[in-house]
């Protein structure tokens, strides 16, 4: 089996719900992943879009998600019940420490979120409580033993 991540709200390559955007409830998808790599003890996302006309544009980011988690409810940045006292949020480009959701400008086609799930060797990537989504990646990239990616598409 390979490492994977996927969701129960939308496939890969698909339209993401407007129940996840900034048009709908802006909630955190549920994402769900299997197999990470053997000597995983946590796991970094960020959800970024390369289509917004500024450049790549970042939406999400959560480290210091436990390593034997396999799974992240719905909404799980606004209180949705899980444990989450221990992950760090990162800041994204809107300058929150959470999900903001799909949000391209209106008549700018097709733009591709790209939920990407890291692998990490070690069991907190950072010690501080918020960090920018940019960095967060930068620090993964050198403690990742494999990563997993979910795409999904929004349009105005």
């Amino acid at each position: 089996m390979t490492f994977s991540l996927k969701s129960s709200a939308f496939q890969d390559g698909d339209p993401i719900p407007p129940k996840y955007t900034a048009d709908g409830e802006n909630l955190s998808p549920p994402l769900q992943w299997s197999d990470p790599p053997a000597g995983t003890k946590s796991f970094a996302l960020i959800v970024e879009d390369p289509d917004a006309p500024s450049g790549t544009f970042r939406h999400w980011g959560l480290y210091n998600i436990m390593g034997e988690r396999t799974l992240l409810p719905e909404g799980v940045d606004r209180g949705s019940g899980a444990k989450t006292e221990r992950l760090g949020k990162g800041v994204n480009d809107f300058g929150e420490p959470r999900y903001c959701g799909p949000a391209p400008p209106k008549g700018h086609g097709t733009h591709h979120y790209h939920f990407k799930l890291a692998a990490l060797d070690v069991e907190a990537l950072s010690r501080a409580p918020k960090l920018a989504v940019t960095d967060i990646w930068k620090e993964a990239e050198k403690h990742m033993l494999g990563q997993a990616e979910l795409i999904g598409t929004y349009s105005r």
